[in-house]
């Protein structure tokens, strides 16, 4: 017979922030924007987000592993929207190049990526909604107050310059071994400066 499990998590909200629930859509406004997001195909009949006082509660009854884990998920989105709405994120990632200089320029809702390892063709890489992206020497800064798509768009940028099988040479020209260090890294991740 499986045991069921009790599960709760609570999010403090602070001054200055409105959070409202309808069923399972929380949408989280502050100083910085607002975010909405729908937990609905994760959730089941046995979880329930609710305000409690400057609270933010999800809990589960009668559940199983499963729901409890989702409990604990649910809770993290919702604490990163809160500090998105507050403080906002930024990425900085590194252009790294040996040999040929990279040219990396924002052009609408693109990273354009010039010159990389000599190449004439230009690669592309997607700028999600809500995020900033700038260049700035040899940094790519990347803010915005979604979480995931300022994840989202940093995983994109450094895609477009990912190498990968018989591309990756070494410095002799044989298949494997260190292989080539150009591309766009992400080295820090914080909170955007007010």
């Amino acid at each position: 017979m499986v045991r069921e499990i009790y599960a709760c998590e609570r999010v403090s909200v602070p001054e200055g922030v409105r959070v409202e629930i309808d069923g399972y859509k929380v949408k989280v406004s502050g100083p910085k924007g607002e975010l909405v997001k729908d937990f609905s195909h994760a959730c089941t009949k046995n979880i329930i987000i609710r305000m409690e006082g400057s609270e933010v509660v999800v809990e589960m009854y009668h559940g199983r592993k499963r729901e409890y884990a989702l409990v604990k998920t649910i809770a993290s989105h919702i604490r990163n929207m809160v500090i998105g709405v507050t403080k906002g994120f930024r990425y900085k990632m590194k252009i790294v190049y040996a040999h040929f200089p990279m040219s990396v320029k924002v052009e609408g809702d693109k990273v354009v990526i010039e010159n990389f390892l000599g190449q004439k063709a230009r690669k592309h890489a997607k700028i999600m909604e809500g995020v900033r992206v700038r260049v700035e020497k040899d940094d790519v800064i990347i803010e915005g107050i979604d979480v995931e798509a300022v994840g989202q768009t940093a995983a994109n940028i450094h895609l477009a310059t990912h190498l990968r099988g018989s591309l990756r040479l070494c410095p002799h020209g044989r298949e494997g071994g260190p292989g080539v260090l150009d591309g766009i890294y992400l080295y820090e991740k914080g909170y955007m400066e007010d």
